[in-house]
């Protein structure tokens, strides 16, 4: 053993699983549907990389009608990623679970293909890529 400690892939999160948000960081009720959508997004870490999916660009398109209908794209780092049959079933459940949201559906596409330019500025510095 070197003796260095491990660092946590993300506060209070299970490989792939999703975050749960503090009451006092959630986003109040009246915040605009499409803000907290992106919270709940936020919530759900690749199970290989400590950033969450949102910040990792794997979320293509999060499109909400007026009467609270979900349509996300979502892709993966990897077509072989371990957990491509449960990744878009556990961001349908975060977002089904926002207030005013009354249906999700989660395509999975592999079109573009996620190359990590589409990462975040945030997930960069997580990363240490700069």
């Amino acid at each position: 053993m070197s003796g260095a400690t491990e660092r946590p892939i993300a506060p209070d999160v299970s490989m792939g699983a999703p975050a749960t948000i503090a009451d006092e960081d959630r986003l109040p009720a009246d915040a605009p549907l499409g803000d907290r959508v992106t919270e709940a997004l936020k919530t759900v870490y690749d199970p290989e990389i400590p950033v969450n999916i949102y910040e990792l660009g794997l979320i293509y398109r999060c499109d909400i009608d007026a009467d609270g209908q979900v349509q996300i794209d979502m892709t993966l780092t990897a077509p072989g990623c371990p957990v491509a049959g449960e990744m878009p079933g556990q961001v349908q459940g975060v977002v089904a679970g926002v207030d005013g949201v009354k249906d999700v559906t989660v395509n999975l596409v592999w079109e573009p293909a996620w190359n990590p330019s589409l990462m975040s500025d945030e997930a960069r510095v997580a990363l240490n890529m700069f």
